[in-house]
């Protein structure tokens, strides 16, 4: 299903954790759509960052704030007046919540009920989307995907608190806005890729920083499985979602976003993939550094999303690769990093049937 992008075109959106790498990219096919965006979040949490390469910025009102300090959210949020609200806001790495859940859970929880306090306390929200994580589930290892009526209970305090997340947002929807015209969803969106992800701890932009020294690629674990996805792919659905529950409130539920079977990869296949891309004779190793436990088989059905919306995804994962190595090469021999932005973009849509 091919939605109108300009049903954004003027519309006021707050949209939280817009310095991170997907906010970034949102930020970005919001503004090419003509929408009001006022974006709320720490300081960007790489460096460097796609918000500060890209200049982002210039497309938005951006505003530095916590999730967790309610009194300053409330009051942008209250300036704002948004019709929609995008609620991307979290500690993301499955490591780093290890090392401090306190933290995890204090933004990945209470950082969703203050913003939907916000949204409880404005009349002008029609539409509210959580984004959470494929890891919500409890995770039996299986060799299928997990569908949306499956168990809620990730094991690390990452997984955990985006858990949690999925429930809060499931209490304030039954508790406040079970008669109301606002439509609340969640969207459970699987890995992505995508040029300008800096993160640590993920195994793209380790292919990219080692590819960059003319490094061999450490891979900690080949054989874990990941349904990965072009970062393009789940934003599109999260606006598809939004603004479908914007013009219908019964389109609002929870739903599964990620590839297709066939894009469900062990990491050493992918690495194969980014290794063939990127091409000057890089090559990888298998390496275990004995971390803490992670999933080792993830899949999403997303029988659901497809039924209700006619969505598909429309870039396999070796074009994944092949544009965000693109982006990448691009950043390093000092391209024009927006430009080669609204290019994707612009790709992206055209490919979708």
């Amino acid at each position: 299903m091919k939605f109108d992008i300009s049903f954004y075109m003027n519309k006021k959106v707050f949209l939280t954790g817009h310095t991170g790498f997907k906010g970034s990219w949102l930020c970005k096919m919001l503004s090419g759509a003509g929408a009001i965006v006022t974006g709320y979040s720490l300081e960007p949490p790489t460096e460097p960052s796609l918000f500060g390469i890209a200049e982002i910025e210039k497309d938005i009102h951006s505003i530095i704030g916590d999730i967790r300090d309610y009194k300053t959210m409330k009051s942008t949020f209250d300036a704002a007046q948004p019709e929609i609200v995008l609620h991307l806001a979290a500690q993301p790495i499955v490591r780093d919540s290890y090392k401090d859940p306190s933290y995890t859970y204090e933004t990945n929880v209470m950082g969703t009920v203050n913003i939907l306090e916000c949204v409880r306390n404005n009349r002008c929200v029609r539409s509210f989307l959580n984004v959470t994580t494929d890891k919500v589930y409890l995770n039996k290892e299986w060799h299928w995907g997990y569908r949306e009526n499956e168990e809620l209970d990730g094991y690390d305090p990452y997984s955990n608190s985006k858990s949690c997340s999925e429930l809060v947002t499931h209490s304030y929807k039954n508790s406040f806005f079970s008669d109301s015209q606002v439509a609340i969803s969640t969207a459970r969106a699987g890995n992505v890729i995508g040029g300008g992800d800096f993160a640590n701890d993920r195994i793209i932009p380790d292919c990219i920083r080692a590819a960059m020294k003319h490094e061999d690629i450490i891979v900690r674990n080949p054989f874990s499985t990941r349904p990965y996805q072009h970062v393009l792919e789940p934003l599109y659905a999260y606006l598809m979602i939004a603004s479908k529950q914007y013009e219908d409130v019964e389109y609002a539920d929870w739903y599964n976003v990620g590839p297709d079977d066939a894009d469900c990869f062990q990491t050493g296949a992918l690495v194969d993939l980014f290794v063939k891309a990127w091409g000057e004779g890089i090559k990888w190793e298998s390496r275990y550094d004995g971390g803490p436990h992670e999933a080792n088989f993830l899949k999403l059905d997303c029988s659901k999303i497809k039924a209700v919306f006619g969505w598909y995804p429309s870039w396999n994962l070796e074009t994944a690769i092949q544009k965000t190595v693109e982006w990448s090469k691009c950043w390093a021999t000092g391209g024009r990093v927006r430009e080669c932005m609204e290019k994707q973009i612009k790709e992206f849509f055209n490919s979708i049937a």
